[in-house]
């Protein structure tokens, strides 16, 4: 694995989503990437926060904007676990966001599935960066929280 590659990157933002599955919290981790440095780390904190937009994106646009003092994330890259819902990618598009990288496809609430032309035109999309390490994560926490309920 290259040093700042796609796949380095992705096991960066999988850091994170592992913080979120520790707390019980539905694993997404994301981070955004500037000139090769990660200017923010994030994960999902919806439960924590009692808060339904506190999504990993949500807290990494925050965070990166707070660190590079605007508004605007032109050339930078928001690595995530799982792909942005309609809410991520709408904010995707305020923050002019140049490129999306993300592992897991999300069937039922990915922004392609609702809306596809919700992203700035500028911004490029990937998408399967490692795929089965992101969607393990999310498969293991589910299935978690069925045993649970089982109980």
């Amino acid at each position: 694995m290259d040093l700042f590659s796609h796949e380095y990157f992705m096991k960066e933002a999988l850091k994170e989503a592992k913080k979120a599955f520790d707390k019980d919290e539905v694993p997404i981790g994301a981070i955004i990437v500037n000139n090769n440095h990660i200017i923010a780390r994030a994960h999902n904190l919806t439960e924590t926060l009692n808060d339904v937009t506190a999504h990993a994106e949500m807290q990494a646009f925050t965070a990166a904007t707070n660190y590079l003092g605007g508004k605007y994330l032109v050339n930078c890259i928001l690595y995530v676990t799982l792909e942005p819902c309609l809410m991520c990618a709408g904010a995707s598009y305020w923050a002019q966001i140049s490129k999306i990288v993300y592992g897991a496809t999300d069937n039922k609430r990915g922004f392609s599935r609702i809306y596809k032309d919700v992203l700035h035109p500028k911004t490029e999309l990937i998408s399967g960066i490692s795929k089965n390490d992101c969607s393990s994560l999310l498969i293991d926490f589910f299935n978690k929280k069925r045993q649970k309920s089982k109980l």
